[in-house]
This record gives C-alpha cells, structure tokens and sequence, in this order.
C-alpha cells in the first residue's frame, strides 16, 4: 500500500510540474521548439547502443543490434520526418475560402510505455509531444522501467539544455496501476498516449480523458501466385525476425496459393523456416499460450532455439523461425494467435479469394485495424486487398514489421500505430505531432471574401447578363436613324496617336526574398547552383541557417 500511495503522490507531483512547464513552453517560437526538438533528437541517437543495451538486459526481450535500429528510427528517422513541419503560429492559410488555421498545444500528456519496446517508443513519444509544444510524463512498463526512467532523464537533460522549461519531460519511478491511473486521471492530464496490450488500452479510454490507444496487431503477410517468391519470404522472414518479433507489425502468419505452396515451402526452409509436425504443434500452443489466453512473457522477443527448448522440441541449428502448418484460426488453433516472437502460422489456400478469407479470418483473432502484408505483381489483387481488408495499413512488397512504422514505406514515421474503430481506437493514422495539438480555425464571411457590400447582399439568384453583339446594336441604330429620315455623319477617323517617347531605363526589380526556408531548401538550392535571398522577414530554421551559411547559399537583403 504504501508504494502505491508513494506511485499516486510522485504522479501528481510530476504533473503539477508539467503543467507550470508546459505554460512556459506554449510561448515558444516555432524555431525554439525546433531547437529544443533537433537537441533532443541528438541525444537520443547518441545514446540508441546504451539505451538498446539496457532494455535487453533488463526485459530479456529482443536483441541489441534491433533495438539500436529502433532507437535510431524513434530519434533521428522521426526527426527528419517532423523537423519542418509547423506547429506553431499560423500553420496554414486559404485566402481563397478565407480561412486561417492556428497551432494550439493541448497541454500535459500522459504517455503509457510498453516492454516490448520500451527506449524507441519513449523517444517517439518525446519528440511529437514537444514538437506540438506539449510537456509529457511516462508510466513505464514495470518490467522495463529502468531503461525507460534513462531514456527519459537523457531527453529531458537535452531539452533543458536547449532552452526547455524544467518539467518538461517526467517518468514515474515507482510505476504502478494506483500511480498509472491518477497520471491518465488526473485534471492536470490533457490528452493520454498509451501504447500497450488490450487491458490497458481500454483502461486508458475508461478514465475519461481524450485517449490516442492502439491495438494488437496479427498480421498476415499473403503470397500470390505472381509474387518475387524468394523476395518476399525474404521480407517476411526479416520482419518476422527484426528484434525477435516484438514489433506489434511484425508478421504473424504466411497465407498463400496452392499453385505455389512448394516453391514458398522450399523458400521457407531456405531462409531458416523449420516446419513443426502435429506433435511439435501442440506442445508449442501449451508453452506460447497461458490459460488466460495470452501470450507467455516467457517466450517474447526470444529467438526460436530458446522457445523450441521450452516446448521440449528439438530444432536443426540455424533455425530462425519456427513454421506451424495450421488449417484453422481461433482458440482450437493457439498458435494462429499473435505470437511476438520468431513464429510463424502457416496456411495453403486455393486461390486469392480464399487466401483474402483466411486473411480477413486472422484480423478477427486480434489484429483488427492494424497491417496486412501483400507480396504480388498483381495490381488489381492488391486493390481488392486494400478494398477488403480490416486494417488501415497495407504494406505491398516489403516487409510488414518495419514497413508500417514508416521505414521502409513512405508512410509517416512512428512506433504508435493506430487502429481505428475497428481496433477500438480513436484514429487508424500513425500517431504524429498534428495529432498532438490543437487547431483553431479563423473564419472570415462568405461575403467578405467574395468582396460584396453585406448591405447589399442577396441570397436570391442573380440571372446573367447577356453579351452584347456589336453588330446587332449598329444595324439597329442604322434602322432606327432611316426610319426618322435622319442622315448620319460619320466622324472622320481619328488621326493616330504620337508614337509614346521611350521610358527611360529603370534600375532591376530588387530580388524575391523567400518568405520560409527549411534545409531541404538549401539543398535544392545547392544541387541547381541558386542563390535563396532572404530578410528581416524570412523564417530560417536552424538547420538551414546553418547549412546555407557553410554552403554560401543565403544572400541577406537589409
């Protein structure tokens, strides 16, 4: 009880301290969050291999080289992804329907960590929050709250370092439920980030607060008949074997056509695939699944010799994942489950439209909402995938665990994936720094912007005038001049004008100064040999001030 009451007391304490943070860090200019951000990015990359080290340590999940990987995606990838977007002031502005849309942080957020990725989900987080100019406090998994408590110290030193208001970023050490849920219920808390299993999730949309949950992913990865066939069991075995499996995306069950089911099969095997027997099939489902059916903490992120010894199953050496022929889905077929570790279900179907029903069958057994992987040359199946599909992110020919982050797909960066209403969620998006603010909108009149006199105004059809026909007009003056017995004198033509003296040469309009420049400016500036003239008005980012300053690019005008 008394560390209960100790986890409830230091989330109040961190949350009034984001607040008072967070008031100062509304004020910010677009550059000064920039700033403070770029610093924060830099030390998350500095420290990816130590923060990668730890989580393994602690967790026992995954592999260091991966968590790197991750660590590098959650800093550097996703700052380059948000560096220029704008997040503050104006942020957009249609003259035409005469509209202004103003950046608004929505405050304090609370920010629920998992295990299975716990360093690169915290960095993320950190950075959109700020980016939006919002402060944060996390609520670590408790199994992994020591690299998450450092990863957090690193960024909040850097953001203070770099201008930001102490507070700004804070982690419970003392993670609990009671703690956890007086950070998401607390009137300080704004909005609620959580990223974690269902029970939590859900807890996270009870307590009455705007909430961006996501959703369990069991993706199946589809090979059709006209697939690179080595390519994408390549892909899927990457995937499904990135960090052991303990991406939410990673791939969780291989469907495919009849017509190729020995080609995909000898692929499997090439690549490290050990297909289990019936025998070997049960014994794993009794070691994967608990009799709560969830998964075994037991067996995640750990590599397939480790789980083959669990289940008693003897594997060849260099085995990597282990491939379970299954002819069902749901609770009879355990392993048909999503699984967060090196293994695979696997299914032969028919033809495309039956393999689209076995897909559609393994989204309802948890993965509503969340990827699906196609590997085919086939165009008009992968439309029909992505027309029928219950999920929000279809990656085609790449592997599904870091495609739908954004890795190797240009969607948009994040370790926050979410579902939609199909996955219980709020939104199916990758989660980003526009989902964490505010927008006003600025609204002028219709009349206004049209230019009309309000006075004078109507909402009555107005009929269009007809063109005038100069023709008509002249044949009727001529008719009506005759019939009055009037003769009309014609004026002389006129004398043609003096030819205009010649304007004297005027000195060159002065140059076009640029209203924003961002660094990818600068470097299309450099590749096409271009000068970018700028003044007292133009916004300069940081990184581009920098940049056009070594290059010689920027020409400042007084």
């Amino acid at each position: 009880m008394d560390r209960d009451l100790e986890s409830i007391q230091q989330a109040r304490s961190l949350l009034d301290k984001a607040l008072q943070a967070q008031k100062h860090l509304s004020l910010f200019s677009q550059d000064q969050v920039d700033s403070v951000v770029r610093q924060m990015a830099e030390a998350g990359l500095g420290a990816a291999e130590k923060l990668a080290r730890m989580a393994v340590e602690e967790t026992g999940f995954g592999n260091v080289a991966d968590k790197i990987l991750k660590n590098k995606f959650g800093s550097e990838f996703v700052h380059e992804a948000i560096k220029d977007l704008r997040t503050v002031g104006i942020i957009r502005e249609d003259r035409k329907k005469g509209i202004l849309e103003i950046a608004s942080p929505v405050g304090v957020i609370a920010a629920i960590i998992p295990s299975t990725n716990p360093t690169s989900t915290t960095i993320n987080k950190a950075l959109i929050a700020l980016k939006g100019r919002n402060t944060i406090v996390f609520s670590p998994h408790p199994s992994a709250s020591g690299c998450i408590r450092e990863t957090s110290r690193i960024l909040s030193e850097a953001a203070v370092a770099a201008g930001a208001p102490d507070g700004s970023i804070g982690c419970l050490s003392h993670s609990t439920l009671e703690g956890t849920r007086e950070l998401m219920s607390h009137r300080n808390t704004a909005l609620i980030l959580a990223t974690g299993g269902h029970g939590l999730v859900k807890a996270a949309y009870s307590v009455g607060k705007p909430a961006f949950g996501v959703g369990p992913g069991n993706v199946p990865a589809y090979v059709e008949s006209s697939a690179d066939i080595p390519q994408a069991i390549q892909d899927i075995f990457t995937g499904k074997c990135f960090d052991n499996g303990t991406l939410c995306s990673s791939e969780q069950a291989i469907v495919t056509d009849a017509a190729i089911k020995d080609r995909v099969i000898d692929e499997v095997k090439h690549n490290g695939g050990y297909f289990l027997n019936e025998q070997e099939i049960q014994a794993l489902g009794q070691v994967v699944v608990t009799p709560r059916r969830t998964v075994n903490p037991k067996i995640v992120g750990k590599p397939a010799a480790t789980i083959a010894a669990l289940a008693g199953i003897r594997i060849p050496e260099g085995t990597r994942v282990l491939v379970a022929p299954l002819s069902g889905v749901g609770r009879d077929y355990p392993l048909s489950m999503e699984k967060l570790s090196p293994i695979l279900a696997f299914y032969v179907e028919k033809d495309w439209e039956a393999a689209c029903d076995r897909c559609i069958e393994l989204l309802n057994y948890g993965g509503l909402g969340h990827t699906l992987a196609i590997h085919s040359k086939n165009d008009e199946i992968i439309r029909q995938f992505g027309l029928q599909k219950p999920v929000f992110r279809i990656v085609v020919n790449t592997q599904a665990a870091l495609g739908a982050v954004g890795y190797t797909t240009r969607l948009f960066p994040s370790m926050t994936l979410g579902c939609g209403t199909l996955g219980g969620n709020i939104t199916s998006d990758n989660i980003s720094p526009f989902h964490l603010i505010n927008v006003k909108r600025v609204a002028y009149s219709r009349t206004h912007e049209l230019g009309e006199d309000s006075s004078q105004a109507t909402n009555a059809p107005q009929q269009q005038a007809a063109p005038i026909d100069r023709g008509e007009v002249s044949a009727l003056v001529d008719r009506l001049m005759a019939d009055r017995q009037l003769e009309f004198q014609r004026p002389p033509e006129p004398a043609p004008p003096p030819a205009e003296p010649k304007p004297p040469e005027t000195a060159p309009d002065p140059p076009e100064t640029a209203d924003f420049v961002c660094e990818d400016d600068i470097r299309q500036a450099v590749r096409e040999d271009r000068k970018i003239h700028v003044d007292g008005k133009s916004i300069i980012t940081p990184a581009a001030r920098d940049l056009g300053n070594q290059k010689a690019v920027l020409v400042y005008l007084a």
